[in-house]
């Protein structure tokens, strides 16, 4: 079946039409994808409505964020059903309630820090929550950090810094934290995940991924984690196969369980463009989402991109006894 990819226990069937929109709205580049525990699914686009929200159908229940956000990235939602949105263009974190008006602002729009300073915040990334509360967020493009707040906003630990030796990075570009209160951070121009305890400590690192984009966590007591890898874009290379975009699934040691794509850039059922955000909600079922527009032009600068690429797509997991 040419639109079901995975093997073993993880093998998906894509849905290409999934999300339905109210009339003559469109989607912008998808950044991001969160699930709630209501398993309503937060698409942070580049739009014109840069939150959108759907239950697991595809049905259209909300959107919010008009005029409040520059760059849409990064979207984590919170064991409180809080929002939490990472905004690169903007230099901000912003926690929200789950229809969009906001708690917490970290970072001073329009303000970044000074370029690799260190200090938060120059083009952040994404966020995510420690067992205790926390706010962990990856600092990002102009940074090469992970900052550590309270649950008031409130500065406590930095680390990081430009490199490739263990506890430095390149782009890093995700962030998420386990029960156990590990931090894994997607550290992208390193191909590489590095995994952190709580204060920071350098605990290990996945190799063999290239340019990990995406990233989330499934599961508490033995967590699958979801990478989304980024193609080649370099004119030397980006036609190489093999080398991505795609989908894997490690387990908590950084062991490959599933690989979902072509591993080759494409418009095709089993390919992928740019798998820039992930989320997974109870069913098991994965959101993706891809900076489509932007990406189509850096890997076929001679192709017009055809009408049928989507920017945000879901793949069902199909049952074990299916």
């Amino acid at each position: 079946m040419t639109n079901v990819v995975g093997t073993a226990n993880y093998r998906f069937r894509t849905m290409e039409d999934w999300g339905a929109l109210p009339a003559e709205w469109s989607l912008g580049d998808v950044a991001a994808v969160g699930v709630d525990q209501n398993d309503h699914v937060y698409v942070f686009n580049r739009g014109d409505h840069p939150m959108i929200v759907f239950d697991r159908t595809g049905r259209f229940l909300r959107s919010w964020g008009e005029g409040l956000f520059r760059n849409p990235h990064g979207v984590h939602v919170g064991a409180d059903g809080a929002i939490y949105c990472t905004d690169d263009g903007d230099h901000t974190v912003r926690k929200c309630t789950a229809d969009g008006k906001v708690l917490l602002e970290i970072g001073i729009p329009g303000e970044p820090a000074a370029y690799m300073s260190g200090r938060p915040f120059n083009r952040c990334t994404h966020t995510a929550l420690a067992p205790n509360g926390d706010i962990y967020v990856s600092d990002g493009y102009g940074n090469a950090r992970v900052h550590r707040y309270s649950q008031a906003g409130k500065l406590l630990a930095s680390w990081g810094g430009p490199g490739v030796k263990p506890g430095e990075f390149n782009v890093p570009h995700n962030i998420c934290c386990d029960a156990e209160g590990y931090v894994y951070v997607a550290d992208r121009e390193n191909h590489r995940v590095q995994v952190f305890d709580g204060s920071g400590r350098y605990q290990t690192q996945w190799n063999n991924l290239h340019r990990p984009c995406a990233l989330c966590m499934q599961g508490y007591e033995n967590p699958a984690f979801y990478i989304g890898g980024l193609a080649p874009q370099l004119p030397i290379n980006r036609q190489i196969p093999n080398l991505g975009p795609s989908v894997s699934i490690l387990d908590r040691n950084g062991d490959l369980l599933a690989e979902l794509g072509d591993k080759i850039a494409g418009p095709g059922s089993r390919q992928f463009l740019s798998p820039h955000g992930l989320a997974v909600d109870s069913a098991g079922d994965i959101y993706v989402g891809e900076l489509c527009f932007s990406v189509w032009p850096r890997l076929f600068p001679n192709e017009a991109m055809p009408s049928s690429v989507r920017s945000l797509r879901k793949f069902a997991k199909i049952s074990e006894e299916t």
